[in-house]
């Protein structure tokens, strides 16, 4: 019997991992199919707290894993497959074997939707990115392009602006589909220019390694050309990874986990939610951490109370 598992890991999988390891809890952390979350595949983070160099996104991952383990966490480099929280003890399936326990916390966070190109994937921290918060710093005094036409991909633009030259934004619609405030603070930026009805069929760059551009296709006329750029930037939504939870958890429309106000404590007793997978807001590696923090401190309460 596990007192506390964790299904994923990342910066709040393994955040949490930390403070509940320091309680004496041990708890034992499913990785995942990526290891250490999304981050291991950004090249460079410079907004984490207490790296005023930087640090790699892999880096930081390996550290913060290992002080988990240090403090008596176990890590599994495991999937998940299946999870029965219908009744206390609560079951989680690897494979063949179960796993019980009284608490549960799920932290396997969202996944950007990508273009679904062999050549972004390619690229993807060498110029391609889903994050203009993360990454756009890398940017500066350069052109990249934004693809999506809603809210967050013109939000995306706008603040790209800070630091590029120039920011085209893509969409495959004649018409954008962002609210009209957002339309207007983006059409009144002077760098920011549009090509709609337009798809992105290449990212241009591999043989480099790094992105010189992408290839656009009208899909008006079918005509094919080339847009020289410098990154890209998808900002066409993101998936939270809760396909395991759905029969149990209660999630908003878009699928993110719900949780009670001011807790990361979601509709079933002892199951808390950390990360991405909750958050469709912020998306910061650091708020991340910190709701890793805040279900620590629930799980260790609920299981107090419990004893």
């Amino acid at each position: 019997m596990e007192k506390v598992i964790i299904i994923g890991s990342g910066p709040a999988g393994y955040t949490a991992a930390i403070y509940l390891a320091r309680a004496g809890l041990q708890p034992l952390v499913f990785e995942g199919p990526e290891s250490g979350g999304q981050l291991t595949t950004t090249s460079e983070i410079e907004n984490f707290p207490g790296f005023p160099a930087g640090v790699l996104g892999s880096e930081l991952m390996k550290n913060m894993r290992a002080q988990a383990e240090r403090f008596g966490a176990r890590v599994l480099s495991r999937t998940v497959t299946k999870v029965d929280l219908s009744v206390q003890p609560y079951k989680v399936f690897a494979g063949e074997t179960v796993h019980e326990t009284k608490t549960v916390i799920v932290s396997t966070g969202a996944s950007a939707r990508r273009l679904g190109l062999e050549s972004e994937k390619a690229l993807y921290g060498k110029g391609v990115s889903a994050c203009a918060t993360c990454d756009g710093f890398f940017f500066r005094g350069k052109e990249v392009v934004v693809v999506g036409g809603g809210d967050a991909a013109l939000e995306e633009a706008t603040f790209l602006t800070k630091f590029a030259n120039k920011v085209t934004v893509v969409h495959m619609l004649e018409e954008l589909n962002a609210s009209k405030f957002m339309q207007e603070k983006a059409r009144g930026n002077s760098k920011v220019s549009f090509i709609l009805n337009t798809e992105v069929v290449e990212v241009l760059g591999v043989e480099a390694g790094h992105v010189t551009g992408v290839r656009l296709r009208n899909r008006a006329t079918g005509t094919v050309s080339e847009f020289k750029c410098d990154g890209l930037f998808a900002a066409i939504g993101r998936v939270p990874n809760t396909a395991l939870f759905k029969e149990w958890l209660e999630t908003d429309e878009a699928g993110f986990i719900k949780t009670k106000p001011d807790s990361s404590e979601t509709n079933r007793p002892g199951v808390f939610a950390a990360g991405d997978v909750r958050d469709r807001r912020y998306r910061q590696a650091v708020t991340a951490a910190g709701s890793g923090c805040m279900a620590s401190l629930d799980a260790e309460r609920f299981l107090s109370a419990q004893e």
